[in-house]
């Protein structure tokens, strides 16, 4: 199960439900994906075919939405399923 968190921009933002314990969220795009941690801070983790520019716009996005893709993580890893 990957539930969508947000879409933008042709980007799609989900979190795996059976993953690590550190917050992260998943990035999908037509052009590749890339991982991004979202706590402490938000940082690049992998990137798999996207480009400089499309991290970088990412990773704003990412920024401007924190608290809304932290509340889904906590909303959805709540349960315990993690």
């Amino acid at each position: 199960m990957s539930p969508t968190v947000l879409r933008v921009g042709g980007f799609r933002f989900y979190f795996f439900s059976r993953e690590e314990r550190r917050a992260h969220v998943h990035v999908q795009h037509a052009d590749g994906e890339a991982k991004f941690w979202i706590d402490p801070a938000v940082e690049l983790a992998a990137n798999f075919s996207l480009k400089p520019q499309q991290v970088t716009e990412i990773q704003k996005l990412i920024e401007e939405h924190l608290n809304e893709i932290r509340g889904a993580w906590a909303k959805h890893f709540s349960g315990g399923s993690h």
